[in-house]
Formats: C-alpha cells, structure tokens, sequence
C-alpha cells in the first residue's frame, strides 16, 4: 500500500494567525488549527464548504473577496465583522490575497483584535522587565561592594570599642548591611543557569501546598483542582517552586484577614486559596506557537490587588504589602520567562488570579 502524499498545507498550523484558502467559488480548500480555534469549526467538517457556512461575514469583506478573486486584487481591512455560527460576534484584522494556487486562489488571515493587543502588550511588557532588571542588577553590584567594607569596619570598630553598650550600635550597622546584602543577592539570583529536567506540576503544587501549609496552618483554605492528565514538562524544578510559592505566599498573606466557612457553617478569619491545572491547546507563547502547554492557576478570595499598582506589581521593589521587599512577583516573572512561558493576572475584590502558562516541550 502507497503512503498518502503529505498535505501541502500542513505548515500553515505552524502560524499564529488564523489561515483560510478558498477556491474560487469561496470553498474552503483548507482552515489551519488557528483557524479551527478561532471560528469554533473542525477541519474535517468544513472543508468543502463555503464561507459563509462556516461564518456570516461582513459586506465589506465580501466585496473585498469578489474584488480579489475578479481582480486580484489584495486587501487589507481593520476591525472587521464576523459572526460566527453559535452567534458569538468577532472583531478582526483580515488580509486577503489572490495565490498562484490553482486549488486555492484566495488566502484569507484573521487576527483578533484583542489577541493582537494582548500580544502587543506582553511584549512591551517584557522589554519594560528586562530593562528595570538589568538596571537593578547593575545597581545591586555597586551597592554589594560598599556593603561588604561597611560590614568589615564595623566589626573593626566593634573590636576597639571598650564600651559595651556602644555596641548595640555596630550590631545595628552589621546586621542592617546584613539584610541589605541579602536584598542585593537575591536581586541577582534569577540570572543563574537554568538547569532543566523532566519535572511533574503536580510534585511542585504539592511542594508549594505544604509550606504554606506550614506557613498558615489554621488561616488559609488550600483547594486543589488539578488535570491529572498532563505530562511532564521540560523546566527547573526549584526556579519553578519559587516562582509559584511567590505568587502563592503573596496570595496568602493578603487574604489572613478574610472570613471563610467551615464545615460546621462556622466563619473563621483567613481565605481560600485554590491551585488549578489544565491543558491549553494551540497558544502563543513569547512569540512562539504552541500546540501543547500547561495552564497554571493561583486563584484567592482576598481583597484584590489595589489599583495603583495594578500595573506595576511585577516590577523590582513594588509591594502592596507593609513590609515586602517587592521581590516576589519580579522572580516568578523572570522564572517563568526563563521558561518561555507568560504570567498574567486579572484581580478585583474578592478575586484575584495568576495564570501561568508553560510550554509543553523543552524551553
């Protein structure tokens, strides 16, 4: 028995956008994955078919189909309209361009508008955190060297000094460049290798799970909601420890004070804290598509991230809390990007969200 010839077509799945081609009766000769996704259709069952089948597209794209195929005629339209068949409306980018295909003489690609700007601003987001950390490990390196002399003069100082009690003051000195020397420290410490293996979600949730059980014994409700199905991913199970209990420890922190049920329909102060997993199919991720990757979710029932920082949480030194450092989210970003993935968060009171995505392959 022959093998079946390779379609032609298949490297359009690689692509981020979505990809339609049609004949000229407007026929669908092929729909790539991302295609598939967004107009909420299957390949197998489209093919063959019209567009207008698959959605109901505005007059203007329409017209620039006709002009494409009569003409040849490319186009190129902003916030299009296109309903699809279970009535969900999408606001698109559209290109369509005539092919020297003879099966296909039309390549329609879509882009929705919200994924478009959501990309957009992941990007410059990652530019931003890139040059506030490589501005704050320089600073960290000239501060970590005065550190060390002003340390070793105090305890000089400490030795000639015969008065006990002026003491107190050089401990004062060595044990503040003492913090501030581990602040500077841990500024730098996500720019060591990383050193991936095969690790498993769930063994680092557990992980996670129980120091904060340790941590908040009887303040906080830990729910887990994993898919066990997934498979190992490709990482660094320490960096990737951090980079949820980060995240995990800051939630807990915020909702102590939140009231809760119990079984016995009692309230007790603390909150829930839930760690979910899931599969996502066909995502981009750091410009890169992916057919696999994982869906990690931090969800808490606490106040909510206030507004004004809102935009800058993952930013060196930024804290909502009385005390913190501002370190917590900036690691966890810098891990998870490490690892090819993204960080995203949505919050409002009484719902806050981290969603961490993670490539299913080696980063």
């Amino acid at each position: 028995m022959s093998e079946a010839a390779p379609n032609p077509f298949a490297g359009l799945d690689l692509l981020s956008s979505s990809v339609v081609l049609l004949d000229g009766t407007f026929r669908v000769r092929y729909i790539n994955a991302a295609a598939e996704n967004l107009l909420a259709v299957s390949r197998k069952a489209v093919i063959g078919e019209t567009l207008d089948a698959i959605a109901i597209c505005s007059p203007v794209l329409h017209e620039a189909l006709e002009n494409a195929g009569r003409h040849g005629w490319g186009y190129t339209g902003q916030n299009v309209e296109l309903r699809r068949n279970d009535d969900v409306t999408l606001h698109l980018n559209c290109t369509v361009n005539p092919t020297e295909l003879p099966e296909a003489g039309l390549l329609v690609e879509l882009w929705p508008i919200d994924q478009q700007l959501k990309a957009t601003r992941e990007e410059r987001l990652i530019e931003q955190q890139i040059a506030n950390r490589e501005l704050i490990r320089n600073l960290a390196h000239e501060i970590k060297n005065p550190l060390g002399g002003i340390r070793g003069a105090a305890q000089l100082l400490e030795h000639e000094l015969n008065n006990p009690g002026l003491r107190e003051y050089t401990q004062v000195i060595i044990k503040e460049a003492d913090r501030l020397q581990d602040l500077m420290k841990r500024l730098l410490s996500p720019h060591r290798p990383m050193q991936p293996a095969p690790v498993n979600i769930h063994e680092i949730l557990e992980r996670v799970r129980s120091l904060l059980k340790a941590e908040f014994p009887t303040t906080l409700r830990l729910v887990r909601d994993y898919d066990t199905s997934l498979p190992d991913l490709i990482g660094d199970r320490e960096q990737l420890i951090q980079a949820v209990l980060n995240i995990a420890r800051n939630a807990a922190q915020a909702i102590q004070g939140q009231p809760h049920p119990q079984e016995d329909g009692a309230l007790r102060l603390g909150g829930q804290l839930i760690l979910r997993t899931r599969v996502a199919r066909q995502v981009t991720l750091a410009k890169k598509r992916h057919r696999l990757a994982l869906e990690l979710q931090v969800v808490d029932n606490g106040p909510g991230i206030p507004d004004d920082i809102r935009e800058r949480m993952f930013y060196p030194l930024v804290s909502g809390r009385e005390g913190g450092s501002g370190l917590g989210l900036t690691l966890a970003q810098s891990f998870v990007q490490q690892h090819q993935g993204t960080i995203e968060c949505e919050s409002r009171p009484g719902y806050t969200c981290f969603t961490i995505r993670l490539p299913l392959g080696s980063p």
